[in-house]
């Protein structure tokens, strides 16, 4: 059975930095499309970034240059750090894996997600 279980979340200002972890269990995170996906209140949940079994990264517009996917293939971990964050950023992430079409546009249509951890960038 795929978990997922998202930690690091929190309370930061604006133009602070965070990073979110993701452990996962029940599958090879080195054969899955991983990524992160956040959802706002009153907004449409967005794929932020995606890194898949080859290690190829893809990042929503709203977040280049500032967030970082990352993952340890030994450990079966996904990082996201996130730098110089927006009040706009604020959100509850979540990680999100499947075997499928990897890239931020596919992230909210995967299967196995986690519970979520929450980000809230004040300004």
């Amino acid at each position: 059975q795929v978990q997922l279980v998202e930690s690091g979340g929190g309370s930061v200002q604006a133009g602070g930095s965070l990073r979110l972890s993701c452990a996962t269990s029940g599958y090879n995170i080195n054969r899955y499309c991983v990524g992160w996906i956040r959802h706002a209140p009153g907004k449409e949940r967005e794929g932020v970034a995606s890194i898949d079994m080859f290690g190829s990264t893809t990042y929503a517009d709203s977040v280049k240059g500032r967030f970082t996917i990352s993952k340890d293939n030994a450990k079966n971990t996904l990082s996201l750090q996130m730098n110089s964050l927006k009040p706009e950023d604020t959100a509850m992430y979540y990680c999100a894996a499947d075997f499928q079409a990897c890239g931020v546009g596919w992230l909210t249509l995967f299967r196995y997600w986690g519970q979520g951890t929450q980000v809230t960038v004040s300004s």
